[in-house]
This record gives structure tokens, C-alpha cells and sequence, in this order.
């Protein structure tokens, strides 16, 4: 509890460093499954007796496009503003932070007055859970399952599974448009070897057609999962 208290301090104070109050220093929203881009809207007031001008605004990522009213810098007492990010959603899918620092006239190259943070839920259509399944070298090359689930009110079929040949596979539906597990084992565990499996399906969704899977015969157990890189 005093943790998360001196962390929300924090972040008051952090809010009106270098005068400018902002609303929110962080915003949730969730995005539509086929969004191309998300807009947020950071709104700010000058509370001080003092012209208040926003040197730069330098995003987490080249994905965040920043936008400070209609290129307005300088705030005069009482003036309010909105710094608006823009993120390019691309293939992203699950949930996105994205922060951009806010640097006023007065701050050093390494130390922004404010810093601003988007978190983004895009909708997953198609999870498959694991997303990696391994073996040890020289083990039992044994079946494993990974399991395909469509998202709550949306009938997406999958429609085919490619795999490079050293791998086995077999799909199998548990529950048309809703449920699926693939089946899946190497033909040997003798040598290292890595297959990305790409699962297809007739989701409307371009972004969320193709889901892809890892498939790994590996050294140690200590292999971090593949999908995480």
C-alpha cells in the first residue's frame, strides 16, 4: 500500500512539473479489432502567472506520432492546450504502452518535465496458447497440444497449418469457428532444430488472419520462449 501511495504521489508531482497540469498523466482505452490507428488526447492547462512554451515532444517509438495543438508551443497564464498522440496500431495485437516525454524550454537534454503514457488494448481474435512448445534434445519426441481459441462472438474457422517437414502435426476441431487444438511433434529429437508454424484462418480481420506459433527441439530447458523475441 505505501508503495503504490508514494508511486501515485509521484506521478501527481510529475504532473505539474514545469507548470504545466496535465488532466492524466495516463490513459486507458481499448481500440476496435481492425484499428489501423489510435488517437489519445493529453489535455493541459498553464496554471502559473508565467508564459509556459513545450521545447519538444520525443516519443517512445517511431509508431507514436505527436501532435501538440495544431503546433501551438507557448501557453500563456491559464491557457489550456492537448498534446495528442497518434499510434500506428500495424500488426500489433493484446495490450501496447506507449510513453512520450514532454520537454519545456527550461528542462535539461535529459530531464523531461512531464512524461505521458498510452495504454492501448487491441483486441486478440485468435490466441493460441502456448505460443511455443519445445523438446529436449535426445528426449521423447511426445505429442504436444497447443490450443487455438477464437475471441467471444466471432466465428473465425482456421483454414490451414504449414510446417516445415522435420515437425508432425495434425488439427483437430473441437468446436467449429470456436475452438481448435493443433497436434503437434518432431519426427526427431536428435538435432537441434527450430519450425515457426503459421496458422491460417478466414478472420475478416487482415491483421488477425495468420497467427504463427514456434515449434523447438532445444539444448536445455533454460531456452527463453521464441515468441517473446
Amino acid at each position: 500500500m505505501k508503495r503504490t501511495t508514494l508511486i501515485l504521489l509521484a506521478l501527481q508531482a510529475l504532473s505539474f512539473a514545469g507548470n504545466l497540469e496535465f488532466k492524466e498523466l495516463i490513459k486507458k482505452q481499448t481500440a476496435t479489432a481492425d484499428a489501423t490507428k489510435v488517437t489519445t488526447d493529453f489535455e493541459f492547462t498553464n496554471t502559473t502567472d508565467k508564459p509556459v512554451t513545450i521545447a519538444k515532444c520525443d516519443p517512445t517509438c517511431s509508431c507514436l506520432a505527436v501532435q501538440v495543438s495544431g503546433g501551438k508551443m507557448k501557453y500563456a497564464p491559464g491557457e489550456s492546450g492537448v498534446i495528442r498522440t497518434v499510434f500506428d496500431v500495424g500488426n500489433a495485437t493484446g495490450p501496447v504502452e506507449k510513453g512520450v516525454a514532454i520537454y519545456l524550454d527550461s528542462d535539461l537534454p535529459d530531464k523531461p518535465s512531464i512524461l505521458l503514457q498510452a495504454n492501448i488494448l487491441i483486441p486478440v481474435l485468435v490466441s493460441l496458447e502456448p505460443k511455443t512448445v519445445s523438446w529436449d534434445l535426445g528426449g521423447k519426441p511426445e505429442e504436444k497440444i497447443i490450443h487455438i481459441k477464437m475471441a467471444e462472438g466471432n466465428l473465425i474457422n482456421v483454414i490451414g497449418v504449414d510446417l516445415k517437414e522435420s515437425f508432425k502435426y495434425e488439427l483437430k476441431t473441437i468446436e467449429k469457428g470456436i475452438s481448435y487444438e493443433l497436434v503437434v511433434s518432431p519426427k526427431s529429437t536428435e538435432t537441434v532444430d527450430l519450425g515457426i508454424i503459421r496458422i491460417e484462418t478466414d478472420s475478416k480481420i487482415p491483421k488477425q488472419k495468420v497467427q504463427q506459433a514456434f515449434v523447438v527441439v532445444r539444448r536445455t530447458a533454460l531456452v527463453k520462449d521464441v515468441s517473446q523475441k
